[in-house]
């Protein structure tokens, strides 16, 4: 197959952090490393790139360190330590990526956009809030929190309580308009980490931050569209999109048009949780006029770019 001239390349978690280990920046790195090493194939395929990335467990880190020095140090809201995991990400991402592309002889900038998302204030999930963050507390614990701070708290697969957050559906991108310059001038561009900073509009323009986090897949899906590319890319954990997943008769799927996923999507084959947000997020963009969608495993991006790994949705 040719190569994309265009693409934005979303980042799974596993693509950046370790699936075992202790999580420290050394690993986080390694990590890292062996994805850039793949993303550089596709900068030597003559693609355009645009890179999205997941922050999952660091914002829910941020968050716990938030809540352990509380008494000595002013928690920060949730929009601010969304801000605070897309600098740090997008920091190690930019420096191990353009390294990379130094000892393969490309002479390229990568450069992380802080970038905001706006999102609709009357979206149902302020109302119903689902996303879980942050540490696990004690019921008494974390009835006492819920009262003084008035946030949703609950149980978590028998684990404790934890907090939920609203996940809203993102509308548009605050900086689309500079991360598209900055790809036209041959930039490498990170943007929307952690699905991007959620704020609301106000009514004279201004924007304000609002707590919630935003599922990256749906904001890689909406930058994928704003930008006009080619391809949406998402990375994850599993080499395919598989139907019956974890069942007997797993069926893994190698091409399927955008109609067939909305049907699938429909009989509950991807869930919410894990492989739907990817799903709609796909049949968006190719519904928009995307020209191809690729869902793959982080160990196989270069492959699945070249049509030998992963899963092709087309319109």
């Amino acid at each position: 197959m040719d190569s994309f001239k265009s693409m934005v390349l979303a980042l799974g978690g596993n693509a950046i952090i370790p699936a075992e280990g202790t999580g420290t920046i050394e690993e986080q790195i390694e990590v890292t490393r062996s994805t850039a090493r793949q993303m550089v194939e596709v900068v030597q395929g003559g693609t355009q790139l645009i890179v999205t990335h997941g922050n999952g467990p660091v914002v829910g880190n941020i968050v716990i360190r938030n809540e352990a020095a509380r008494d000595i140090v002013p928690p920060m809201p949730l929009d601010i330590c969304g801000a605070d995991s897309q600098g740090g990400l997008g920091y190690m991402i930019q420096q191990v990526f353009r390294n990379e592309l130094e000892k393969s002889g490309i002479s390229k900038t990568v450069v992380t956009v802080i970038t905001q998302v706006v999102v609709d204030p009357e979206d149902p999930a302020f109302r119903e809030p689902t996303k879980p963050i942050g540490p696990f507390y004690t019921r008494t614990t974390a009835e006492n929190i819920a009262a003084e701070k008035g946030w949703v708290m609950t149980e978590d697969a028998g684990r404790g309580y934890r907090r939920v957050v609203p996940s809203p559906r993102p509308l548009e991108i605050v900086e689309s308009e500079v991360v598209g310059e900055l790809v036209r001038s041959g930039k490498i561009v990170i943007a929307a980490g952690g699905g991007g900073i959620p704020v609301v509009r106000d009514r004279d323009g201004s924007l304000s931050g609002v707590e919630a986090v935003i599922d990256k897949d749906f904001s890689s899906g909406v930058l994928a569209a704003e930008q006009g590319v080619e391809a949406l890319v998402m990375v994850t954990a599993v080499p395919k999109v598989a139907l019956r997943f974890g069942k007997p008769d797993q069926l893994d799927v190698d091409l399927m048009s955008a109609a067939e996923a909305g049907r699938y999507l429909e009989a509950g084959e991807f869930p919410p949780g894990s492989m739907g947000p990817k799903i709609e997020a796909a049949i968006d963009f190719l519904n928009g006029g995307g020209r191809e969608v690729v869902i793959a495993s982080h160990l196989e991006i270069a492959l699945a770019i070249q049509g030998r790994a992963g899963t092709r949705i087309i319109p």
